[in-house]
């Protein structure tokens, strides 16, 4: 079953609502870099919330996000872009601690403070929109939350969750988020703040299976939500072999020689995916003489 995002408006306008489920991404994610539960739980958060915030955008705009904590996951590396196609990594994949006090996955233990949440939004041409702020918790729903507030001056309530089972596999992941629109009645956010307290833990709705309609009127209310759009989710990355050849021509000809000479060959591993690309002597040769014809041709100009 593939994952999915529903957009909706709620309360005649007054707040945007996200929801997501992200079990399959997280598990294709888990997979792909052989995550243990702490780690799997912090980078599929991570996703979840990169996808929530990429729900936001338009045509081929996409948002990268970097989570710097000072814990033994290092650094937290997501992108994702609005068709709902998300991808990332965790500098070290095997991390496994404790339970915390609460007897849940120790994320914040993992993440590590002091540390601080950067979000780029790449927009078309031009420079991204970068914003940046500390970590509050390292939980990350909080730390969405405070950068949502402060960096993009959007009050809003993020809840991300992933539960992972015994057997190191992907239980239950998803998340919401719901943003007040300018101008929306004070009361209405008393009125959403008590109401998403009510509900308690968002891991524990994930856990009972509800579907993300049923979600989304428990958050808001049956009945005061309109659905907008529903948007596929997957765990993508669009690398390829030709991206990292340009790659490597980019490191210069002595460069590719001391690899066709010293190495007779060379391979590509993609951070965000895993994938491997092997480039063999006369692959790089070659790659060598594009670099010879391109200094030619801007030569004779």
């Amino acid at each position: 079953m593939t994952d999915r995002l529903i957009k909706a408006l709620a309360f005649d306008g007054q707040v945007r609502v996200f929801v997501l489920d992200a079990k399959q991404t997280v598990q294709e994610a888990k997979e792909r870099h052989q995550t243990w539960h702490t780690a799997t739980a912090a980078l599929g958060r991570s996703l979840a919330a990169t996808a929530l915030l990429a729900a936001n955008l338009k045509g081929q705009e996409r948002v990268s996000v970097e989570v710097i904590g000072s814990g033994p996951l290092g650094r937290i590396v997501t992108d994702g872009d609005s068709q709902g196609n998300v991808r990332g990594f965790v500098n070290n994949p095997k991390v496994a601690l404790e339970l915390n006090s609460q007897g849940k996955l120790d994320v914040a233990g993992a993440v590590g403070l002091p540390g601080s949440l950067v979000v780029r939004k790449h927009m078309g041409s031009g420079e991204p929109f970068a914003g940046q702020v500390p970590l509050v918790s390292g939980e990350l729903a909080e730390d969405f939350t405070y950068y949502m507030a402060v960096s993009e001056q959007t009050p809003s309530a993020i809840g991300l969750s992933v539960l992972v089972n015994a057997d190191e596999s992907v239980a239950a992941a998803g998340g919401f988020m719901l943003q007040m629109m300018p101008g929306a009645d004070d009361l209405l956010v008393d009125l959403l703040e008590a109401r998403i307290k009510e509900l308690g833990r968002f891991s524990d709705l994930l856990e009972s299976q509800k579907t993300l309609e049923e979600l989304l009127d428990l958050l808001v209310g049956p009945g005061n939500a309109q659905v907008l759009e529903e948007i596929p989710v997957s765990f993508h990355c669009p690398c390829d072999k030709e991206r990292f050849a340009k790659g490597i021509r980019s490191i210069g000809k002595e460069e590719i020689q001391a690899m066709i000479d010293e190495d007779h060959g060379a391979e590509v591993v993609c951070h965000f995916c895993g994938d491997r690309f092997t480039f063999s002597e006369d692959e790089l040769s070659q790659l060598v003489a594009e670099i010879d014809q391109q200094r030619t041709e801007a030569s004779e100009e």
